[in-house]
């Protein structure tokens, strides 16, 4: 039998960047629903401070309407160079232009629809 904390550590890790606590609690749902362990940013800066520290982290699930020094797509762009194993999974209220979405990202509307969230994180952190 294997405790909550092995389980803990042998599941995908999963960074949700979201300044609204109640959605970064429906994301972090979301990302343990989808069987991966979920760390919350609740800021672009901490999120970038999270990912510098953290050599775990398999899926960036973010919010581009973050609150923060850099802003949505530019932290995805940013995430895609500086850290290009790491898969992008994101939302907002607008869809951004397809062609501004970094390769291997996949954007999700809002509002949420579960299972496509789901689907999209349980693949990427495969």
């Amino acid at each position: 039998m294997t405790s909550d904390v092995d389980d803990a550590t042998t599941r995908p890790v999963v960074l949700v960047v979201q300044d609204e606590p109640i959605l970064a609690m429906v994301m972090s749902d979301f990302v343990e629903e989808a069987g991966c362990q979920a760390v919350v940013a609740t800021s672009t800066a901490s999120a970038i401070q999270i990912l510098e520290a953290r050599a775990d982290i398999h899926v960036v699930f973010a919010d581009l309407d973050v609150r923060g020094s850099v802003m949505g797509l530019t932290l995805m762009a940013m995430i895609r160079d500086r850290w290009p194993p790491i898969e992008l999974v994101m939302t907002g209220a607008l869809r951004p232009d397809v062609a501004r979405i970094p390769a291997r990202g996949i954007f999700c509307d809002k509002p949420f629809r579960g299972d496509r969230v789901v689907e999209a994180v349980r693949k990427f952190a495969a």
